[in-house]
């Protein structure tokens, strides 16, 4: 059995239903050629939301997403990244409990990402709103998410911390070297797995327990203008975990 909220999803109780509300990155529920200030008039009466709360409410959104300019613009003459902040007000409108997020910054440029992204941690800090992220894109699962749940198939393969990911599948940790002057190649595999190698650039695939040891015994023995060592990326973590293959 399955309970959210004290009640059984399945039965799509009009109760249960006001307190959820979801927004999907390919779908709108904004009424195409009509201002988007329309859409949160129909939805006010949909939810039945009291006047005082719907203006209140309203204003908080547009101020937060600064959309104050555009409410009474055809939605069709909006940019992708303005119709997903409109899109997003129409859907907290009525102050879900529970805010369902699929794909929310897909096909947005890398500002308007950041925005949306900035948007959901500040209207989670504030509304304290419980919000489940479904994507294909890691930025925003790095950006956004404190749990993460991984399924395949059907199949529940991992529930824990996105910190958990990396200590669980990712054994390894990644150093990125420029040299200050030539080195050989062949003596560089002392250092650990060469995953790539390009004068001034090595990249070495390292266990994470020896990092920190590798790190010193490049610092030590080769002429070294930068170093960094970082987690192998999230990405290729989930690859791992999805089809078993290893980093290198």
């Amino acid at each position: 059995n399955l309970s959210v909220l004290g009640f059984n999803p399945w039965d799509r109780k009009n109760e249960f239903l006001k307190q959820i509300s979801l927004v999907m990155g390919q779908k709108n529920q904004l009424w195409w050629d009509l201002p988007a200030m329309e859409t949160f008039i129909l939805n006010k009466e949909i939810y039945e939301i009291p006047k005082k709360q719907y203006e209140e409410t309203l204003t908080e959104l547009v101020d937060l997403l600064e959309v104050k300019d555009i409410l009474k613009i055809q939605v069709r003459k909006l940019s992708l990244g303005q119709r997903m902040k409109c899109e997003l007000i129409a859907t907290l409108l009525h102050s879900p409990k529970i805010l369902f997020l699929d794909e929310p910054t897909i096909g947005l440029d890398v500002v308007s990402q950041k925005k949306m992204r900035d948007f959901i941690k500040e209207y989670n800090h504030r509304k304290k709103s419980t919000i489940i992220l479904t994507s294909h894109y890691m930025g925003d699962v790095k950006e956004l998410c404190q749990r993460v749940v991984i399924i395949d198939k059907g199949k529940l393969i991992f529930d824990g911390e996105l910190k958990e990911i990396t200590e669980e599948y990712a054994d390894h940790k990644i150093i990125s070297v420029i040299f200050a002057k030539e080195v050989d190649p062949k003596k560089l595999e002392e250092i650990g797995q060469v995953r790539d190698y390009s004068f001034p650039r090595a990249v070495f695939l390292v266990k994470r327990e020896v990092a920190s040891v590798a790190a010193a015994e490049l610092l030590q023995h080769y002429p070294i203008a930068d170093l960094n060592i970082e987690e192998v990326p999230i990405e290729d973590i989930i690859r791992e975990v999805f089809t078993g293959k290893d980093f290198a």
